[in-house]
C-alpha cells in the first residue's frame, strides 16, 4: 500500500497522503512532515462519519467522494471497503486529476489486497 500512495504523492499539487480506518487507525501514511499522521487520520475518520451521517438524512444515497477546500488547500476523502483515501493537495491542483488518480489508486490497493489477501 506504501508504493501506491508514493506514486500517487507523484502527482502535482499533492503533498500527502494516508490509508486510514474508519475508526481512525492509520493503515498507511506518506504525508508531509509537517502533518501529524495520527491527527490527520482521526480527523478524517471524524469528517467521513458526519458527512455520511448528512448525505443519509438528505437521502441522497451512498458517499462518494468529499473535498475540503480551505485557505491554505485541499483535502480529498474517498471511503472505499478497506478504508478511507486521504489526499492532501495545494489549493492550485487539478481537481479532476486529483480524483482520477484517487481512482486509480483505491483501484490499485483493491487489487494489490485481491491478489495477497493482506491489506
Amino acid at each position: 500500500m506504501y508504493d501506491v500512495l508514493a506514486e500517487l504523492n507523484k502527482t502535482s499539487g499533492i503533498k500527502g497522503s494516508m490509508m486510514v480506518g474508519a475508526d481512525g487507525i492509520i493503515i498507511a501514511a506518506d504525508l508531509d512532515n509537517e502533518l501529524e499522521d495520527d491527527t490527520v487520520g482521526a480527523l478524517a475518520a471524524s469528517i467521513i462519519a458526519g458527512i455520511k451521517k448528512a448525505v443519509n438524512r438528505l437521502d441522497r444515497g451512498q458517499l462518494n467522494h468529499v473535498m475540503i477546500e480551505a485557505e491554505h488547500g485541499k483535502v480529498f476523502l474517498s471511503e472505499n471497503q478497506f478504508g478511507i483515501l486521504v489526499v492532501i493537495a495545494d489549493n492550485e491542483v487539478n481537481i479532476g486529476l486529483i480524483r482520477l488518480e484517487m481512482r486509480t489508486a483505491l483501484s490499485r490497493i483493491q487489487n494489490s489486497t485481491v491478489i495477497t489477501g493482506k491489506s
